[in-house]
């Protein structure tokens, strides 16, 4: 509608312009006696009312002298011709009638053939144009002292200047507009289509499943919002095509890991029982081993579904957080007091360096022990021996920060962007040598999530550090 009104709207500016210049520039000036002849008419007419039934007693030359005009002559003459009474411009003493009517007649002739009707705005005029100029004559009869006379003006009509404009430049100045109006509505919308074929190519391959093709966006109009809203659609059903290539994926691994996870231990008791059943054992005390591996890997398969199961509930967000106002040094010094055998066995030590004291922080105790109880075995587990681990504690205005850190072995950039992922472990062979589910970030990652806070990891030649972030509301 917009394009229609702006080439509407051209179309009758451009004609209307054209209309003007051609009636200026094709303007004719004519010699205009229209007027001048109705003068004289008019005179006669006057006059016929002042004569008509006039006496000879009354003042007769002074009523024509006083209508008299430079350019007319006027008589009143008898049937013969004879003049009887004349304006003082007036020479002649008879007139031969006939001869009076006869130009009086061809005058009129000429007057039919020289008129011009000019329309101006609207406004039709009268023009009567002479290439030669002819003399008027104006006769008719009145009653003149109760006889048959005749009143005869005579004279040449005054003329004035009259402008001509063509009658037909309306029509070129239509065919002009209808002309623009084409060409403007035709470079406009033959832009417009080759855009909308843009967009039907865009969709085209969208629909064969080219979701990164972009349309151009040009100007902003309606057909621009309908490509960005295009482009939009084709990101956003691509991005949901690459969440569920990623959750298939997801699910892929997820069997596979699970499957091999599962697999070892059942295997190994699997083994140490057929030992068992076939009595393939040499002593007492080789049955108490072969039982007391049977039960450890038992107890580690429970402990691997136990995190299967946990990480499922975190992950799918059904678990309810338990929050209470918690003071988390407490916490941490009440955990490391808890770590110290384990850190002595395994040549490793906890230097605690808590900034603040009584950090009351809102938070689900339990689940929060199981992040920072990873964390710190995670350290005690990778660090180099004799260690020691870090463990730090910085009260914020609106949040707390709680910094693991500890040296071991490299870890690359790549190794730390999936380190958070499920069944991660940095051996290169699933073995079970460290203890680990391979689920214990993952978990202590949907557990901070969970209180709406962040964990990430920093590695700095041979230190890397865990670092928890936790609102304190």
């Amino acid at each position: 509608m917009g394009t229609f009104s702006i080439c509407l709207v051209a179309a009758f500016i451009i004609g209307s312009w054209y209309n003007g210049y051609y009636k200026e520039s094709h303007m004719i000036v004519k010699t205009d006696y229209n007027k001048g002849i109705q003068d004289i008419s008019n005179h006669m007419n006057s006059l016929k009312d002042q004569l008509n039934n006039k006496t000879s007693n009354d003042n007769i030359n002074e009523i024509i002298n006083n209508n008299i005009e430079d350019n007319i002559k006027i008589y009143i003459t008898d049937d013969s011709g004879k003049v009887m009474y004349k304006s003082n411009n007036s020479k002649e003493s008879k007139l031969d009638i006939h001869e009076v009517i006869m130009k009086a007649e061809d005058f009129k002739r000429q007057c039919d053939n020289a008129t011009i009707m000019d329309s101006e705005n609207g406004i039709v005029q009268k023009i009567i144009s002479f290439e030669v100029q002819y003399e008027d004559n104006e006769i008719d009869a009145i009653t003149f002292d109760n006889k048959s006379t005749y009143l005869i003006i005579t004279g040449n009509p005054k003329s004035r200047a009259a402008y001509i404009r063509p009658t037909h430049s309306l029509f070129f100045s239509g065919l002009l507009g209808i002309a623009v109006f084409i060409f403007i509505f035709y470079f406009l919308t033959n832009k417009k289509m080759e855009y909308i074929e843009s967009i039907l190519e865009g969709l085209n391959k969208i629909s064969k499943g080219d979701l990164k093709y972009k349309i151009n966006l040009i100007g902003e109009d309606e057909l621009k919002k309908l490509a960005d809203n295009i482009n939009s659609m084709a990101g956003e059903l691509e991005e949901k095509i690459e969440k569920e290539r990623a959750a298939e994926k997801t699910k892929s691994e997820l069997i596979t890991n699970v499957s091999h996870d599962l697999r070892t231990p059942l295997t190994s008791i699997k083994g140490y029982l057929l030992l068992l059943k076939e009595k393939k054992y040499k002593s007492y005390a080789q049955l108490e081993d072969f039982v007391g591996i049977s039960y450890n890997k038992s107890e580690k398969l429970e402990k691997l579904i136990n995190d299967l199961f946990e990480y499922t509930k975190l992950s799918n967000r059904v678990i309810e957080l338990n929050k209470t106002k918690l003071c988390l040094d407490g916490l941490l010094e009440q955990l490391t007091e808890e770590l110290y055998v384990i850190c002595k066995e395994s040549n490793t030590v906890i230097e605690k360096e808590i900034m603040t004291q009584n950090v009351y922080v809102n938070l689900d105790g339990d689940k929060m022990v199981r992040v920072f109880e990873n964390l710190l075995m995670n350290a005690v587990r990778y660090s180099t021996k004799p260690g020691t681990i870090k463990l730090k504690l910085q009260d914020k205005k609106t949040s707390v920060l709680i910094t693991v850190e500890n040296k071991c072995e490299h870890i690359n950039k790549d190794e730390l962007e999936r380190i958070f992922n499920r069944f991660y472990r940095r051996e290169k062979s699933r073995s079970e040598a460290s203890g680990g589910s391979g689920l214990g970030l993952a978990i202590a990652k949907s557990i901070v999530e969970l209180h709406k806070g962040r964990i990430w990891a920093e590695s700095e030649e041979e230190n890397v550090r865990f670092l928890v972030e936790l609102p304190k509301s």
